[in-house]
């Protein structure tokens, strides 16, 4: 048969496209070519296929291949496409069976040897197969752990080429070989230890992490080294809910795209807590045709922790502006743009000033007012404003430590939380939105009934008229209102949801 055909998957961001890959055997000068918009990786495939097929047992004919990658206007990146311009080309040369090729999509890189090696990324593109209408996929061995965790589709997994043409019906003598393992990666960070009761001595600042926790809202904490502002931070992801399967997935899809491992489906929300030397590339994401997600989209429903956040360039934390308020990421290049989910929750912890001693109290600052102006103003505006609490945490006291009543576990806390989020999924049933956090503005102000010159936005209205509060800062304050008010078992905020909403949206050190 001169033309055989099979399937393989080109990722774009977190979604993926099928690519037929077309292969001709033609009677001109032997030659070997890839054309159909491919990457610099894929063009090394020739060398690739050509040697892995000679040391399988199978070579290829020496006449001209040429191996079609369509649609030809669709960027094509990365060694995954080894295997399927190889069964596509031993197809076309008779050594297997055509139709069994083209009935699987193949993922997976050759070695020179044969062997198949784990490539990046094969969960999501198993997930764009099956979302194709495919039944049936081919991956490296120590890839088909990852590509099993999709329900609906068969997953057949292979060490090395032979072993993948005697698969398909072909006349190759198949050694047995070790397959290729991946390179240790990294597991999620265990952030979710600690226990909430550990916090003692901030009451207040327990209650805030509970409202951030019920209404997925963003927080910043200020205050002097050693408050406990990263303590509270990292027990933020054990007080989140369970993620549901197609939130789970979504992790594992870009832990999966990152070169991470992916050890199997996890129900809790994942926790990045990048360094302040982190640039912006690594924290939205970004590199060449090949497009990664950084830390922000790896957060995705969980927690993306900046610690020491004026420490980061302004340029890196101005980034995060838009994917605040869209609650995605879009990566625009010459050739394509690639999007990635950011769903996460954003928590900035502070210093207050450079030396670090500054407080609401006035305690023994050795910074310039307007050396401490400078320092916080790395932290801009617009970014502040996207942030519905901002806390102040004071150091702990001897009196504050010795109190060991009224602590709040982390189980209890996650109650609290999963209930609160229960009745206001429940009161936005028809919508896409299931949090506060995401609910719009002309709802709050429309059918939520919190419309300016309500009785319980008197203080708020003052504020906003006087240019205290823009409109978003505003809206911010009837988000959290609602968060106060479903913790509180209450059908709709009243006045005093509304004040202490307004209270939590600024810490102290603003107003000094």
């Amino acid at each position: 048969m001169p033309v055989a055909r099979t399937r393989s998957v080109a990722l774009l961001g977190l979604s993926g496209s099928i690519v037929e890959v077309e292969a001709d055997l033609g009677s001109q000068l032997p030659a070997f070519l890839v054309i159909g918009l491919p990457d610099a990786a894929i063009g090394e495939s020739r060398e690739r296929v050509r040697a892995a097929a000679a040391n399988s047992g199978c070579p290829l004919p020496a006449r001209r291949l040429t191996v079609n990658l369509s649609p030809a206007t669709l960027p094509k990146h990365g060694s995954g496409f080894d295997l399927a311009i190889a069964i596509a080309c031993l197809a076309a040369a008779g050594r297997l069976d055509a139709s069994s090729a083209g009935s699987l999509v193949h993922l997976g890189e050759l070695g020179l040897d044969g062997r198949l090696r784990p490539t990046d990324g094969v969960l999501p593109a198993v997930l764009a197969a099956r979302r194709a209408g495919a039944d049936r996929v081919m991956v490296p061995t120590a890839n088909a752990p990852e590509a099993a965790l999709v329900d609906g589709i068969e997953v057949v997994g292979v060490a090395s080429l032979a072993e993948a043409v005697a698969w398909h019906g072909g006349d190759v003598e198949v050694v047995p070989v070790d397959a290729v393992l991946p390179a240790d990666a990294p597991e999620p960070p265990l952030v979710h230890t600690g226990d909430l009761a550990d916090v003692v001595g901030n009451p207040e600042a327990v209650a805030a992490l509970i409202a951030a926790a019920a209404g997925g809202h963003h927080l910043g904490l200020y205050g002097p080294p050693g408050a406990g502002k990263t303590m509270l931070a990292s027990r933020l992801p054990g007080i989140l809910p369970d993620l549901a399967l197609d939130q789970s997935l979504e992790v594992a899809s870009l832990r999966s795209l990152s070169g991470l491992g992916v050890g199997g489906l996890s129900a809790r929300p994942p926790f990045e807590a990048p360094h302040h030397t982190a640039s912006a590339a690594s924290i939205i994401g970004g590199g060449g045709r090949l497009i990664r997600p950084g830390a922000a989209a790896r957060a995705s429903h969980g927690v993306l922790f900046l610690d020491e956040a004026p420490e980061f360039p302004a340029s890196v934390l101005d980034v995060l502006r838009q994917p605040l308020e869209s609650r995605s990421i879009s990566i625009h290049r010459a050739s394509a743009i690639a999007s990635f989910p950011a769903s996460f929750q954003l928590v900035l912890a502070a210093n207050p000033c450079p030396c670090g001693q500054w407080s609401p109290k006035g305690e023994s600052c050795t910074c310039a007012p307007s050396v401490k102006r400078r320092y916080l103003s790395r932290i801009s505006g617009p970014l502040r404003d996207r942030l519905d609490l901002e806390l102040w945490v004071p150091r702990l006291t001897t009196t504050a430590s010795a109190g060991e009543g009224g602590r709040v576990s982390s189980d209890e806390a996650r109650r609290r939380v999963e209930l609160a989020r229960t009745v206001a999924a429940e009161r936005y049933r028809g919508t896409p939105w299931r949090t506060n956090a995401e609910v719009p503005g002309p709802w709050l102000r429309g059918t939520g009934g919190m419309h300016p010159g309500h009785r319980a936005t008197v203080a708020i209205d003052r504020a906003l008229e006087s240019g205290g509060l823009t409109m978003r800062g505003y809206d911010k304050v009837l988000r959290l209102a609602w968060t106060l008010a479903d913790l509180d078992g209450a059908g709709v905020p009243d006045g005093d949801h509304v004040g202490q909403a307004n209270v939590l949206r600024r810490a102290p050190l603003w107003a000094a």
